[in-house]
């Protein structure tokens, strides 16, 4: 017998690889899924303000329980942008104690967003407040000089959302705005209230905010952040002063927020938002355009299927009605501001 003829040799052809014991690993060996828990039991909470990654909200709004919760997001939201005016739905501490930090782990569908790019060819868009349903645009008569231009955007951006606007002209004591307002004749759809150092209507715009959510937008300096003050005395906005060299307001403030306006007649939302000097429409259906423009609107109603209403448009019959003198004084000037804005997303001839 040979020293490879073993006796045990029958033995050891009895093992295999299954006779191998290996220790279990429940967190490698679990299956991955999809599916995540529901939080059936998660309230829902009006997100007031947004701060590096912490979000102020209000649970139980109007109830006898209101109070302020500080949260942050879920993983799983990572991409989802929340911003303030959203409704949340939070899980967690929602008591709000010192030290306590509930979790956002859905947004409930919006009523209307408004957004705004960096610039007119810019398709990335930026979230500026969800679920408003009114725009109040301020803007100054005078010290810095009106923007018809800005304001038309303005307009455009909240007919696309499908947000009334409103307009507040201050410092009407430095200048008579009649000429300025001129250039919104025949704009059904805006409500204008003016204001001065002598006295700010107050009580008449304080009527429209009342069961409204109502953003704020405005060049910086126009006198925005007074004017949410007057409204909201607890807001406590940091108001600053225009350069005398460059005609530009100081940026007071640096987040959208939303306060809460009270009156004896009723509640409702200001919300706040930066200075900004420019406001891109990348992001805009270049059929909301005309749509801002509700004089011209109507007479391009008989203009031929298709129409740019650009300058090189054959028989645009808001050009034709405009060089008859039908649509006044102003015509002239808002068909130009109705060109410039058409000329950037279609790319056609700009005018000027």
């Amino acid at each position: 017998m040979s020293w490879l003829d073993s006796p045990d040799d029958d033995e050891a052809d009895d093992f295999d690889e299954a006779d191998f014991r290996v220790r279990p690993n429940p967190k490698a060996n679990r299956p991955r899924t999809k599916r995540r828990p529901a939080h059936a039991d998660a309230k829902i909470a009006r997100v007031v303000g947004v701060d590096r990654g912490r979000y102020t909200v209000l649970v139980d709004e109007d109830g006898a329980d209101e109070h302020v919760v500080l949260a942050t997001r879920a993983r799983e939201l990572r991409k989802q942008p929340i911003v303030t005016g959203d409704r949340a739905r939070i899980v967690g501490d929602s008591t709000g104690d010192d030290g306590t930090l509930a979790r956002i782990v859905g947004i409930q569908e919006r009523t209307s967003l408004l957004r705004r790019s960096a610039d007119d060819t810019d398709q990335v868009e930026r979230i500026i407040v969800a679920n408003a349903d009114q725009m109040l645009i301020v803007v100054a008569a005078a010290d810095p000089e009106p923007r018809p231009r800005l304001v038309d955007r303005y307009l455009i951006a909240a007919l696309d959302a499908g947000i009334h606007p409103l307009l507040v002209v201050t410092k009407t004591d430095l200048a008579d705005p009649t000429s300025f307002l001129g250039h919104f004749e025949g704009l059904d759809t805006l409500e204008i209230f003016l204001s001065s150092q002598e006295g700010m209507p107050l009580e008449a715009i304080g009527a429209r905010l009342i069961g409204h959510s109502t953003v704020f937008v405005g060049h910086s300096g126009v006198g925005k952040s007074t004017l949410v003050n007057a409204l909201v005395p607890s807001a406590l906005r940091a108001t600053g002063h225009v350069n005398e060299v460059t005609g530009r307001g100081r940026h007071t403030s640096s987040s959208t927020v939303s306060l809460r306006y009270q009156s004896e007649k009723g509640r409702g939302w200001v919300i706040d938002t930066p200075g900004v000097r420019s406001f891109g429409l990348g992001h805009v259906d270049p059929a909301s355009i005309l749509a801002a423009f509700t004089d011209l609107a109507v007479v391009g109603e008989e203009c031929p299927r298709g129409c740019t209403h650009l300058a090189d448009a054959p028989d645009c019959a808001i050009a034709e009605a405009v060089a008859a003198g039908r649509l006044g004084d102003r015509g002239p000037a808002r068909l130009d501001s109705l060109q410039r804005l058409l000329a950037t997303f279609s790319g056609g001839p700009r005018v000027g």
